[in-house]
């Protein structure tokens, strides 16, 4: 069992950190969606969007130390190596989606402070002085936030969509060992 890279395979903590990101991000998209199920005003709905956000936040906790393990450590080399435009394109997602787990975190934040709202737990902990206002209120800034922070939310959807059709794309198309690398071993 190793915890860190190694030249054929991502070690337990990056493939830990990568699937449980994976489920926080759904957590939070899942969360948004279904408070759409629930009356406005109702506690559910409230309850969703609470969630939301405290999720939301741990990503974005958890991005911190996931970079740091991505800046400490080596990427086990594909096998065989992809031609030049794929190594680019993933890169290229790599940075998209990491981007994404900074900036919509930090929109939704900063949309709230427009608001003029505050998220006060964050699992039970009480936030200030952890959790500033990013702005003062401000209506117009809040809808553009708002609209800022939905769209980066779409643009998520593709990017993650994108994201595991290339990881499939490589693993029954290309047979090279990209997803292989981030699967836990069988047996």
């Amino acid at each position: 069992m190793n915890w860190r890279n190694t030249s054929t395979r991502y070690g337990n903590l990056s493939m830990g950190m990568h699937w449980l990101m994976l489920g926080l991000i759904a957590a939070v998209y899942a969360c948004i969606e279904l408070r759409g199920y629930f009356p406005r005003g109702s506690g559910l709905r409230q309850g969703m969007k609470n969630w939301h956000f405290m999720l939301g936040l741990s990503v974005w906790l958890l991005l911190l130390l996931r970079l740091a393990l991505r800046l400490t450590d080596t990427a086990p080399r594909i096998e065989p190596p992809p031609v030049k435009w794929q190594s680019l394109a993933a890169t290229a997602m790599h940075l998209a989606l990491y981007g994404l787990m900074l900036l919509m975190p930090l929109l939704g934040w900063m949309t709230l402070s427009a608001k003029g709202k505050s998220l006060p737990y964050f699992f039970g902990f009480q936030l200030p002085p952890f959790l500033p206002s990013l702005l003062p209120p401000s209506e117009a800034a809040a809808e553009l936030l708002e609209e800022l922070h939905e769209t980066g939310g779409n643009i998520g959807y593709v990017l993650i969509g994108l994201h595991a059709t290339a990881a499939l794309y490589h693993h029954y198309i290309v047979r090279d060992n990209t997803l292989l690398r981030m699967l836990p071993r069988s047996g």
